[in-house]
């Protein structure tokens, strides 16, 4: 998470704060007690600043037990074209795309 400016500002066994100066996104575990399963419909995005760390991620990610979902390149979709992104499955089932936009090549 720091190659995109992202640190774990706090941490213990039921959660992780992440974020730049404040936190930004949180990993819980669930308030029920019951096993975690990745949501259908769940999405979850991270901003990176160039299609270079749109690779990195994907490549770090991979490095550490995560699979590959979408290879990072160039898609065209609404409302976002020539958007270069990339998904990963990480080791927990989650599926985080990482994307940039606003370039023409990766």
């Amino acid at each position: 998470m720091t190659l995109l400016g992202v640190s774990c500002l706090d941490a213990d066994d039921e959660f992780a704060a992440y974020g730049t100066s404040r936190p930004e996104f949180l990993l819980l575990l669930p308030f029920d007690g019951q096993p975690a399963t990745s949501g259908n419909g769940t999405h979850v995005a991270f901003v990176a600043a160039s299609p270079d760390q749109v690779a990195e991620f994907h490549e770090m990610a991979l490095a550490n037990g995560g699979t590959d979902e979408e290879a990072p390149g160039l898609r065209d979709f609404y409302p976002i074209p020539g958007c270069a992104r990339a998904y990963v499955r990480d080791p927990f089932d989650n599926k985080p795309e990482v994307l940039c936009n606003g370039f023409s090549t990766l």
